[in-house]
């Protein structure tokens, strides 16, 4: 880390767990079936939700009502907002996210949560050093996957969607819940480094003007990383780790 950063920032899905193909995953059954749907009843053809272009164009890394709404305005698809009660079959877009958070728990369930190994032994170090560590997601789910990895003592702090809707924040790519993982750990946001796999959260990243921001590149969009903000790029955070 550079000179004066003393403390860690972490995404959790693709940064710190192996989440990222779960929730992809989720969106891809959740919104072809939705657009599935739509078709029949319209006539329009059939345009599948893609797994890795649209993921990470709308909905990484951002609140899941919010990628429910960016995505289908990609769609040109008008929906009524609803509200975060409803049901996951109703046709809002608190009710398509509602369906998404249903699938990814059930698959979640199924499948377990691995932690990424050198994201491990990286935060590890990172606490043998003295510094800092915060979990910063926009999932509500985020203090259940972190048990679920055996990861949760790793971290000092988390701010997840829930302290996200309590306090207010907006989500990434907005540096809201960054910076009040600054705040949580009482460091200056030129103090903190910020660790992350999504486009917007790399932004979020450069926007809060943090100490430094690396992105973590699962599927080679190392170029995009940097060009929406990232300070270095790795392949994996056991990259940033000294050889010797």
């Amino acid at each position: 880390m550079p000179a004066g950063v003393t403390a860690c920032l972490f995404d959790l899905d693709g940064v710190l767990t192996q989440t990222a193909k779960v929730h992809a995953a989720a969106w891809k059954q959740m919104f072809d079936a939705f657009l599935r749907e739509r078709a029949s009843q319209t006539g329009e053809a059939f345009v599948p939700f893609d797994s890795v272009r649209d993921y990470d164009e709308y909905v990484d890394g951002k609140p899941r009502y919010d990628g429910v709404r960016a995505f289908l305005a990609s769609r040109d698809i008008k929906l009524p907002d609803g509200a975060p009660t409803d049901a996951p079959d109703a046709e809002t877009i608190d009710g398509l996210g509602n369906r998404k958070n249903e699938i990814v728990l059930k698959l979640i369930r199924e499948q377990g949560v691995q932690p990424y190994e050198g994201s491990v032994r990286y935060v590890e170090a990172a606490r043998a050093a003295g510094l800092r560590r915060a979990v910063v997601s926009s999932s509500t789910n985020c203090r259940d996957v972190l048990a679920a990895a055996g990861i949760q003592d790793l971290f000092e702090q988390v701010i997840d969607g829930v302290v996200a809707e309590r306090e207010h924040l907006h989500g990434k790519p907005a540096p809201d819940t960054y910076l009040a993982g600054a705040r949580a750990l009482d460091v200056e946001p030129a103090e903190a480094a910020v660790f992350e796999d999504a486009l917007a959260g790399v932004e979020a990243g450069r926007a809060g003007h943090f100490g430094f921001v690396v992105g973590v590149d699962r599927v080679g969009q190392a170029d995009a990383l940097r060009a929406h903000g990232a300070d270095v790029v790795v392949d994996d955070l056991a990259d940033l780790l000294p050889t010797s």
